[in-house]
């Protein structure tokens, strides 16, 4: 639930040697237009910068690197003054940076006058601000790169760049009245001033059209001179121009160039991090074209696939927390639903089967070896060395039973998938049945009597953190997984005693995260908007609650003394839909094709949305309406189709929705989670064909554990 919050961030030395190291980047590009969310603008008397509700504006005719800039268009003023600040975003899992020795930004400037030219300083995380620089442009009306040593604001910054906060441009101390426009573009904190030989040799592998956008994909890239791969674009194979670039370690980038039925032809080139280029790739062509409803399905399916697809952690083939964080760390639950994408899209001809057993040998032999605690594993773990790393703090280094059993679902449905009498598909059975019945759940009631499963265990804290598994939450199918295991299981009784309790502590845990006495007796049977909520808090909570516990378990199949899963799962989505059509706090984006309130990345981080007001933040999360298709699939296709339609040229990308987006602020998530791709592929082909809940469900120690839970009813 809100577990993310309840850690502190611990960054270790062994990661630090290991994990990929970014430049401290201020700005490339602005997903949204009109303004940039992470800029601020004050002024004062006759001084003045052109803004938008204090936000600068984005130009989207002008930049450096394509395809926009920041524009600052201001008047300085002797009795006045101006400043413009261009504020850090910070990325979750986005923790590791190269040693920053320059400030670069590239710059466009009407005027290059000194005494009409902006100053910079940096504001740090602590408020206070570095020494005033100015500086020189020879090109009127030209792009320049500007280089600044870090020493002339703050030498400090060189070893502790995090302590940065923003770059502030203002108004030149000694100043005549005057007005001037200039662009920024590619501000950031670099270790080196030299320019980098580029060896690679650009080549794009394919490119594929779909209705507003194409796709396009090349070999994954080694050069480490190499910063960005830029994409250009022509509309009658000669004139090209350039469209966008592309981060080195992503090596796809999806071109939204919202036209349908339409020929294009793209070439790319590589950049190291001073934007010097390499020579262009060779031609390659497609053409966007109309699709049906079924084949857009089928489109966000294969999207999405691609983040654990190519997208995954390269050692282990495991999914990542998100993109643009940590890149050697595997997120062991988002891994479980990746693995049950990555079964959808082998059936839905993504990839061979030839390769997709060759990705999970690769998955189960990492396993093998990943460190276990008597037999779960951890939330985080190290991609290259299966070691636990606690993001969450030093008490989270060991043992998560939940992200263990989101991780088993995905493999006993790969268990019983890869069938066949052959060499390879028996050693991936035998390894998942080895995991599977290694998991020791019946010692994760902490005594012999407890009525709870308990979420985590430390090697060298025990059972420090004490977080009794309780529903109405994402948790269910740990208990089930825990009923349902031949070696080492706990009665079913527990499911009542425990998930479902009715003590005192079960009730004010309920009461305690949800701020209401709706539900704290696990069931509701309050009516919502005309629709009766058997069980969950409020009005269900964030529909994540609907997804994560049965994208394996099939809820039409689960029914206890108080619902059955499928009505209720499909009441918690009618009702999340039915609050964004009401839109009580009038959220810019909410209605009948806008709605789907879930936990996911936000402008004030992450943030598990659900249909009250005091969680409504205003942020819409593609993955909430969905993989809601199973249960509400004329209202999931309206999403679908409005987000991609109307929203995609921001919302779209190379693995399909951003994580979230939030039209109030003109914001929108520069990330995709691994928590939330996976549900759109693997619930949208529970809707199409059952898939993953038949595989899944088929499983002999599921059908059994289904049972003893049916004669506790």
């Amino acid at each position: 639930m809100k577990k993310a919050h309840l850690f502190l961030v611990l960054i270790s030395g062994s990661i630090l040697a290991q994990e990929y190291r970014y430049d401290y980047r201020f700005f490339t590009n602005s997903l949204m237009k009109d303004s940039f969310y992470y800029s601020k603008v004050s002024f004062s008397e006759n001084a003045f910068v052109k803004n938008e509700k204090s936000k600068l504006l984005v130009d989207h005719s002008q930049f450096n690197s394509p395809g926009n800039s920041l524009l600052l268009d201001y008047k300085n003023s002797p009795d006045g003054k101006w400043e413009a600040s261009i504020e850090y975003e910070d990325v979750r899992g986005k923790d590791f940076f190269t040693q920053p020795n320059y400030i670069t930004f590239w710059i466009k400037s009407e005027n290059i006058e000194s005494n009409i030219l902006p100053s910079v300083k940096i504001q740090k995380t602590d408020g206070s601000f570095s020494k005033t620089v100015n500086f020189k442009l020879s090109k009127r009306g030209k792009w320049e790169n500007v280089l600044i040593d870090v020493s002339s604001f703050d030498s400090s910054i060189k070893n502790n760049p995090k302590s940065v906060k923003a770059i502030v441009f203002s108004q030149p101390e000694k100043t005549l009245s005057s007005d001037n426009k200039i662009w920024l573009d590619d501000i950031s904190l670099i270790e080196s001033k030299e320019k980098k030989n580029i060896t690679e040799t650009p080549k794009i592998s394919s490119a594929k059209g779909f209705m507003k956008h194409v796709d396009l994909k090349w070999n994954q890239i080694n050069d480490k001179n190499i910063q960005y791969v830029k994409i250009y674009r022509s509309e009658n194979g000669k004139n090209f121009k350039p469209v966008g670039i592309q981060d080195v370690y992503i090596n796809r980038f999806a071109d939204f160039t919202n036209e349908i039925g339409k020929k294009y032809s793209y070439k790319i080139s590589f950049l190291d991090k001073l934007f010097n280029e390499s020579k262009l790739s060779e031609i390659v062509s497609s053409e966007t074209k109309n699709m049906s409803d079924e084949e857009l399905m089928t489109m966000v399916q294969e999207a999405s696939f691609n983040y654990y697809w190519d997208g995954a952690e390269s050692a282990s083939g495991l999914s990542k927390e998100n993109t643009n964080g940590r890149q050697n760390m595997i997120a062991t639950g988002a891994s479980g639903f990746g693995i049950m994408a990555l079964i959808a899209g082998t059936e839905r001809g993504f990839i061979s089967r030839k390769e997709s057993a060759e990705r999970f040998t690769k998955i189960v032999n990492f396993l093998e070896k990943a460190n276990k605690y008597h037999g779960a594993v951890a939330h985080f773990i190290d991609g290259k060395t299966g070691k636990t790393e606690a993001f969450f703090g030093k008490k989270d280094n060991g043992a998560d039973l939940v992200e263990t059993s989101f991780l088993v679902q995905g493999l006993l449905a790969a268990h019983q998938y890869f069938n066949k009498d052959n060499s390879e598909e028996k050693n991936i059975r035998t390894k998942i049945d080895k995991f599977w019945k290694g998991i020791e759940w019946s010692w994760f009631r902490q005594t012999p009597d407890s009525k709870y499963l308990y979420w985590h265990w430390s090697p060298d804290q025990a059972w420090t953190i004490n977080h009794k598994l309780i529903g109405w939450n994402e948790t269910m199918v740990t208990y089930l997984m825990a009923i349902a295991s031949p070696t080492h299981s706990v009665p079913a009784s527990m499911y009542y005693s425990g998930w479902a309790s009715q003590e005192k502590v079960a009730q004010d845990y309920r009461k305690d995260w949800g701020n209401s006495n709706e539900g704290e007796f696990y069931k509701n049977g309050n009516t919502y908007y005309g629709i009766k909520l058997d069980v969950g808090v409020n009005k269900g909570g964030p529909l994540f609650f609907a997804h994560y516990s049965f994208m394996g378990f099939d809820p039409h199949k689960i029914t206890d003394r108080y619902t059955n899963y499928f009505k209720n799962n499909q009441n918690i989505a009618k009702i999340n839909y039915l609050y964004c059509v009401e839109n009580p706090k009038k959220q810019k984006g909410y209605g009948k094709d806008g709605w789907g309130l879930t936990a996911s990345d936000g402008p004030n981080g992450y943030n598990p949305d659900e249909p009250v007001e005091r969680e409504d933040t205003g942020k819409l999360t593609p993955t909430g309406a969905i993989a809601s298709f199973p249960y509400t699939p004329t209202e999931s296709m309206a999403v679908l189709k409005n987000f991609y339609l109307n929203y995609g040229d921001f919302l779209w990308g190379e693995y399909g929705f951003r994580d979230s987006f939030d039209l109030n602020n003109n914001w929108c998530s520069p990330i995709f989670m691994g928590l939330n791709q996976a549900p759109m592929t693997v619930m949208i082909e529970n809707h199409r064909t059952g898939l993953i809940w038949n595989l899944f469900m088929s499983h002999p120690d599921i059908k059994s554990g289904i049972e003893k839970l049916e004669k506790e009813k």
